[in-house]
């Protein structure tokens, strides 16, 4: 029998391994390495690469913030800034340490003070200050200066962007997990502009400390080479200024590019696009290259001027122009051929064609030829995503299944215009701006900005069209900006909510019932078809959406149907007792953060007249009144409604269970948004504050 035996491996070396594979003890490495560059001494060759390094990092730097699309992407930038000044400083510590020791610093800082400034000194310092002043002066002072403005605006328009993403919430446009992600990026975004704004300070003291390094380095050096080596005035003067000179340039050219880095992302904004292209993208207009091509051939027309430099520029310019139009013609051609209509069926002929339009879709959607691309499957963010997402919302909240919504463009509509159709009936009909975006102002707005005055479609509210370089300065002043296609879709899904009961067939019924016969059928053997038809179970389950009464769980409302089927197979009085049992779900729908019911109720005197006035009108209940006094309910209701809405309060009436289905009958057709629950409907626990009384004297 043969034993293998595994090689027994050194701990020491597997304890290293294990230590460099941590990114986090790379770091650590890192910073102890600094710190040995500013204590011990380092050989020419070590500074050469630790040079190089430098050069290296700070064009990686420049380039990685060409190509980014947005800052958040390089959210790090501050702390890298930081890391990488912190080298530099090293390096010049070590570089000063061996001018001052040996008066050499290595191979590319003595080819910077020779080859660059021509062995000239002089013109190396006038060269190093004017990078100083470029660095100083232009770069740092503007990048700082957009880091504060950044920082400062960005903390202001957190609290407009906190309520646009509530208002998306509430809208049901995105959920508590999107939700929770977005406040995370703006308080992500916050924390680096603030970052960034403290960073652009370390550049500046960076640029200072390399100007007193090269004065304290010619000093030092110019009383060492003199006083200790017994140099010549002049020689000491040309060998320490062009080391230091050059090790000065050596490492402020990367600094330079660090500092052009730090102004490139302070400056850029959110895009698509990495920095290249989005240039490219704005600066190509062809009529701005074609006049700069003329105006350049003209030049050379002066007398005096040199004709080659400006022939090559007007050609450089006339051959950008030729391009641009020819690729915005291309371009024209596309937004041509994608305006046509997507799908349009074509006129019935022949008696089957015509059958098939006996079918009406349960909703349709219409728009206008300019609102094609918000349909555009390409783009992250377009309607046809956020009807799955409407369809989700929907069913968790009412459970209802949306069928399947039919969108076509319509040439009869306005171009910027949408209509809703509900089983071929239009009951809603708006315009949208696309290239404009939706302000909401809230409760406390001073100073109103401008733009084209509308209405939000789906609640009424007063709205403004603004344009999107005006929406930091919206959110601030404290309106809620939506986009169009989100005005769209909450409109949408208002409209579905008002016509779910409509949208409701007897052939989803069933459906909903084999499913839930597959899970439950206890629930529904026995019930349908023996106790209720289908037919009978589709109307209670319409009553019950038309007050907006969810019917996810079916289970208990099959339960209560089948408790109270024997008694009387009325939809409307099955339907009451449907809502007795989901008191807790009713009340909870209009309650406050405060566990509170805010509702209004009917004097005793009105509800005693209701009361004797009450009769059964084909099964259901109902009030046998004359028509001035049905018209003088109304009116004091609504006053009722109106005055509970003025305090931020859904209207919600509250009165006898007996009277609650007659006077629902009696105020549905003039006041539908008004919330009428029995005083059985309200849930355990919740507290109930009438804020006024229906009474007609």
């Amino acid at each position: 029998m043969t034993i293998t035996t595994s090689p027994v491996r050194n701990p020491i070396v597997v304890a290293l391994q294990s230590l460099l594979r941590s990114k986090d003890i790379i770091m650590a490495l890192s910073l102890v390495v600094l710190v040995g560059m500013l204590l011990i001494p380092l050989p020419a060759f070590l500074v050469d690469l630790a040079v190089a390094m430098s050069i290296a990092i700070s064009i990686g730097i420049v380039l990685l913030t060409m190509f980014i699309k947005q800052p958040m992407e390089f959210s790090i930038f501050p702390t890298v800034l930081l890391l990488v000044t912190l080298f530099r400083l090293g390096i010049n510590v070590s570089v000063s340490r061996l001018i001052l020791l040996s008066g050499d610093a290595g191979q590319i800082i003595e080819t910077f003070g020779n080859l660059i400034v021509g062995g000239n000194y002089v013109v190396g310092v006038v060269i190093f200050l004017i990078l100083m002043i470029i660095q100083f002066v232009v770069i740092n002072s503007g990048a700082g200066r957009v880091a504060e403005v950044a920082a400062r605006f960005t903390l202001d328009a957190m609290p407009g962007k906190q309520m646009a993403i509530d208002a998306d919430l509430n809208a049901g446009l995105i959920d508590e997990t999107q939700a929770r992600q977005r406040r995370k990026a703006i308080e992500s975004e916050a924390d680096f502009y603030g970052a960034m704004d403290g960073a652009s300070k370390f550049v500046k003291g960076d640029a200072m400390a390399a100007v007193i390094i090269m004065l304290v380095n010619i000093i030092g050096g110019f009383v060492i080479g003199v006083l200790q080596r017994g140099m010549p005035l002049v020689t000491a003067l040309q060998t320490y200024v062009l080391l230091t000179i050059g090790a000065g340039l050596a490492i402020q050219v990367p600094s330079l590019l660090v500092s052009a880095a730090a102004g490139l992302i302070v400056t850029r904004s959110t895009s698509e696009t990495s920095l290249g292209t989005e240039v490219s993208t704005q600066i190509s207009n062809f009529n701005v290259l074609a006049v700069g091509a003329a105006v350049v051939a003209l030049m050379m027309l002066v007398p005096g001027l040199p004709t080659l430099p400006f022939a090559f520029v007007s050609v450089g310019l006339g051959v950008g122009a030729f391009f641009v139009n020819k690729e915005q013609a291309s371009a024209a051609a596309i937004e041509v051929a994608s305006s046509m209509p997507i799908s349009r069926p074509s006129e019935p002929e022949t008696p089957e064609q015509m059958l098939e339009m006996v079918v009406v879709d349960p909703i349709e959607l219409e728009i206008g030829y300019s609102l094609i691309p918000i349909i555009d499957e390409d783009s992250q963010d377009n309607l046809l995503s956020r009807i799955i997402s409407i369809r989700r919302q929907l069913m968790s909240e009412i459970g209802l299944i949306l069928p399947v919504v039919r969108i076509r463009d319509n040439l009869r509509l306005p171009p910027q215009s949408y209509r809703v159709k509900i089983r071929g009936q239009e009951v809603a009909l708006n315009e949208i701006m696309l290239d404009r975006l939706l302000a909401i102002p809230g409760s406390d707005i001073d100073e109103p900005v401008q733009g084209m005055p509308t209405s939000e479609p789906a609640f009424g509210l007063p709205a403004i069209w603004i344009s999107t370089t005006e929406q930091n300065q919206a959110e601030l002043k404290g309106y809620t900006v939506v986009t169009p296609l989100s005005v769209l879709c909450t409109h949408l899904t208002e409209v579905i909510r008002n016509h779910a009961s409509d949208l409701l067939s007897r052939q989803l019924v069933q459906e909903m019932l084999n499913q839930l016969r597959q899970k439950s059928p206890a629930s529904v053997d026995g019930v349908v078809p023996e106790m209720l038809n289908l037919g009978e179970i589709q109307a209670v389950l319409r009553n019950l959406l038309r007050e907006r009464v969810p019917i996810r769980d079916l289970i208990g409302i099959l339960e209560v149907l089948a408790n109270n089927a024997g008694m009387t197979r009325d939809p409307h009085i099955l339907a009451e007792a449907v809502r007795q049992s989901m008191a807790n779900t009713i009340s909870s729908q209009y309650k406050d953060d405060a566990n509170t019911l805010h509702v209004f109720t009917l004097a005793p005197q009105l509800e005693s007249t209701l009361r004797s006035s009450l009769v059964s009108s084909e099964g259901s209940p109902g009030f046998q009144i004359d028509a001035t006094l049905a018209q003088r309910i109304l009116v004091k209701t609504g006053e009722q409604m109106e005055a509970l809405a003025q305090l931020g309060h859904v209207p919600v009436l509250i009165c006898p269970r007996e009277l609650r289905l007659a006077l629902r009958r009696l105020v549905e057709q003039s006041l539908p948004n008004l919330v009428l629950m029995a005083f059985s409907e309200v849930g355990q626990g919740l507290k109930v504050k009438a804020h006024g009384i229906v009474k007609l004297d």
